[in-house]
C-alpha cells in the first residue's frame, strides 16, 4: 500500500513537471475568460479575476491551517485534544469574516450587473431573432433587415476537403455595426431557445419564442469578432454562427447604401420574367443555403427524418401545393414558412430547381410573379 501511494504521488509530481516543461504548447489553450474588446466586457473580465483570486487566498488559507494542524497536533508530537464543544468568539469570527468577503464581492458584482443590463440611451437598436438555423437582423432606425446563414463549404463539412480557420465560422450577410456608438439588441426567437453568443463583446443573451431579452455593446475600434449559438437548438445547433463587423461611421453609412440598393435590386428582380436556367441556377444557390441541411445537397434527405425532394409527391406534383408549402411552412413538422425568410425572386428559384434537379425533371417553371399571386 505505502509502495503503491508512493508510486501515485512520484507519478503527480512527474506530470506536474512535464506540465511545466511544455508550458508553450499549452499557451494558446483558453482555460480563463477572454478579456473581449468592450469596456462592459472589461468591467466582466474584471469582476472575473477579483472573485479568483480572493478564491485562491482563501484557499491558500484553508489548506495552510489544515497542514499546520495536521503537522502540530498529530499524536505523534503528544498532542491531547480539547475537550470544549463549542465557542461563541469562533462561532462570531467564522459568520463574520465570510460575510465581510461576500459583501466585499457584491459590491463591484451588482455594479456591473447594473451595466451590463443597461441598455438606456441607445444611438442605434437591432432586433436579433433566432431560427432552426440561421439568424435574422431587423435594423429598426435603418428599414434593413436580412438572414445571416452559414456559408462553409459542405465539401467541408462531410470532410471531402482541407478545414479552413474560420471553419463554421462565416455567414453570407454578418451583421454590421458603427464605433463609437450604444447598439442595443433586442434579441428573441421564431421557434425555439436559441442563445446570441459574441465572447469578445462579454455577455451572451437567450433567445426565447415570445420574449424579447435585451443586450447592448460599444465598440471602439474597427474589426470583426465572431460567436455562435450558445443554446442546444437542435440538428444544426453547431451550424448557426455570429460574425459581427465593426466599421467606422463612414463606412457605416456605405454599408447601409449598399443594403438598400441591394434591397431594391431584390425588389426589381421580382418584377422581371426569367428563363428556366437562371431560375434553376439562382434556385441550387437558394437551395444549398436554406434547404441542403435538411434534406442533403443531393436531394435525398434522411430517412425518417427529414423527407426526400428527389422524386417526391410534392416536388414531382401539384405546383401550387408545393408553392403553398414553401410559402408557409407544414404543421408538426419541421418545415418552415419560407415566405417571410425569402423574396419572391428566391422562391420561385428554388421551387423551379428542386421540380427540375434530382431527376425530378419536370419541365415546370415558376416566376416570381406567380409567388406574389400566392401570397
Amino acid at each position: 500500500m505505502v509502495a503503491r501511494k508512493l508510486k501515485c504521488a512520484l507519478c503527480g509530481i512527474w506530470g506536474a513537471v512535464l506540465l511545466l516543461a511544455t508550458g508553450n504548447a499549452f499557451a494558446e489553450y483558453p482555460l480563463n475568460l477572454t478579456p473581449g474588446v468592450t469596456d462592459i466586457s472589461h468591467k466582466v473580465y474584471d469582476l472575473h479575476m477579483l472573485v479568483f483570486w480572493i478564491c485562491v487566498v482563501i484557499g491558500f488559507g484553508v489548506f495552510a491551517v489544515l497542514i499546520y494542524s495536521l503537522m502540530t497536533h498529530r499524536k505523534s508530537k503528544g498532542a491531547v485534544p480539547a475537550t470544549f464543544h463549542e465557542s461563541t468568539t469562533v462561532e462570531i469570527i467564522w459568520t463574520t469574516i465570510p460575510f465581510l468577503i461576500l459583501v466585499g464581492m457584491a459590491i463591484p458584482a451588482t455594479k456591473t450587473l447594473l451595466a451590463l443590463e443597461d441598455t438606456r440611451d441607445a444611438d442605434m437598436s437591432i432586433q436579433i431573432t433566432g431560427y432552426q438555423w440561421k439568424w435574422k437582423y431587423d435594423y429598426l432606425e435603418d428599414d434593413i433587415s436580412f438572414f445571416s446563414v452559414l456559408t462553409t463549404p459542405r465539401d467541408q463539412i462531410e470532410g471531402r476537403a482541407p478545414k479552413d480557420e474560420t471553419y463554421l465560422m462565416d455567414v453570407d450577410n454578418p451583421v454590421v455595426v458603427p464605433i463609437n456608438k450604444k447598439i442595443r439588441f433586442l434579441i428573441t426567437s421564431n421557434d425555439v431557445i436559441h442563445s446570441w453568443w459574441v465572447p469578445d463583446l462579454g455577455w451572451k443573451q437567450d433567445a426565447v419564442p415570445g420574449f424579447i431579452n435585451e443586450g447592448w455593446t460599444e465598440l471602439s475600434e474597427p474589426g470583426t469578432y465572431r460567436g455562435k449559438c450558445a443554446e442546444l437548438c437542435g440538428k444544426d445547433h453547431g451550424f448557426m454562427p455570429i460574425v459581427l463587423i465593426a466599421k467606422t461611421e463612414d463606412d457605416y453609412q456605405q454599408w447601409v447604401a449598399d443594403q438598400k440598393a441591394g434591397a431594391a435590386a431584390a425588389a426589381e428582380a421580382a418584377t422581371q420574367t426569367w428563363t428556366l436556367d437562371d431560375l434553376v441556377a439562382r434556385g441550387e444557390s437558394v437551395y444549398n443555403t436554406n434547404c441542403a441541411a435538411c434534406h442533403q445537397a443531393n436531394g435525398q434527405g434522411i430517412p425518417g427524418v427529414f423527407p426526400a425532394i428527389a422524386g417526391s409527391a410534392i416536388a414531382t406534383g401539384d405546383v401550387a401545393g408545393h408553392t403553398n408549402i414553401v410559402l408557409d411552412g407544414k404543421a408538426g413538422t419541421a418545415m418552415q414558412a419560407f415566405g417571410a425568410q425569402l423574396g419572391d425572386a428566391d422562391l420561385a428559384a428554388v421551387i423551379t430547381y428542386q421540380r427540375n434537379a434530382f431527376g425530378n425533371d419536370t419541365g415546370d417553371m415558376v416566376q416570381p410573379s406567380d409567388i406574389a399571386a400566392a401570397r
